[in-house]
C-alpha cells in the first residue's frame, strides 16, 4: 500500500467509530471471500498481514474461524494482538487459545498446525513494542482500554 493509503488506514482504523463498525464488518467479510476464493484471497491482508485460525471453542469445543491480522515475525512464527478494536473485553480467540492452544491457520493459501503461546514478562514487552512500530493505531487500541492486550506467538508444529 502507498504511504498515504497506509496513514488514511491507520488514522481512520484508530478511531472509535471504526472499532464500534469494524468487527461486525471485517470478519464476516474476509471469510466469506476466503471460503469462495479457496483460502487464495484474505481482503484485509491488503492492509495488514492476515491469517484465518481454526481453533477449538473454549466451551464448545467446536471448530472456530477467525480471520485475523498477524506480525509475521523472522524465523516462521506469527504475532497475534487480541486488540479486539480497542474495545471492552478480550476477544473470543484468545480464550480458545488459552485453552486448547493448538490450532491451525491459513497462511497465503497454506494451512499450518500452530501451537499458540501467551506472552509474558519481558518477552511480551518486547513483542509489544514490535507490534507497535509494525501498526501504531494498537497503541490507541490499548489507551481505550483497561485490560493488557492479550498476545500470542504461534510456531508451526508439523514439518514444513
Amino acid at each position: 500500500m502507498a504511504g498515504f493509503g497506509v496513514k488514511l488506514v491507520r488514522k481512520v482504523s484508530s478511531t472509535r467509530a471504526f472499532a464500534k463498525v469494524a468487527p461486525h464488518v471485517i470478519p464476516a467479510f474476509d471469510r466469506t471471500v476466503h471460503r469462495l476464493t479457496r483460502g487464495k484471497v484474505l481482503p484485509s491482508a491488503r492492509m495488514l498481514p492476515g491469517v484465518i485460525l481454526t481453533a477449538r471453542g473454549a466451551r464448545s469445543g467446536l471448530p472456530r474461524r477467525t480471520p485475523l491480522a498477524c506480525m509475521p515475525e523472522d524465523g516462521g512464527t506469527w504475532l497475534l494482538i487480541g486488540s479486539n478494536f480497542g474495545r471492552p473485553g478480550h476477544p473470543a480467540w484468545t480464550a480458545n487459545l488459552l485453552k486448547h492452544p493448538e490450532a491451525e491457520i491459513s497462511w497465503r493459501g497454506r494451512d499450518i498446525v500452530v501451537r499458540a503461546r501467551l506472552l509474558e514478562g519481558a518477552e511480551r514487552e518486547a513483542a509489544w513494542a514490535a507490534a507497535l512500530a509494525f501498526w501504531p493505531p494498537y497503541a490507541s487500541y490499548q489507551s481505550r482500554v483497561e485490560r493488557e492486550i492479550r498476545l500470542f506467538r504461534l510456531h508451526r508444529t508439523e514439518e514444513p
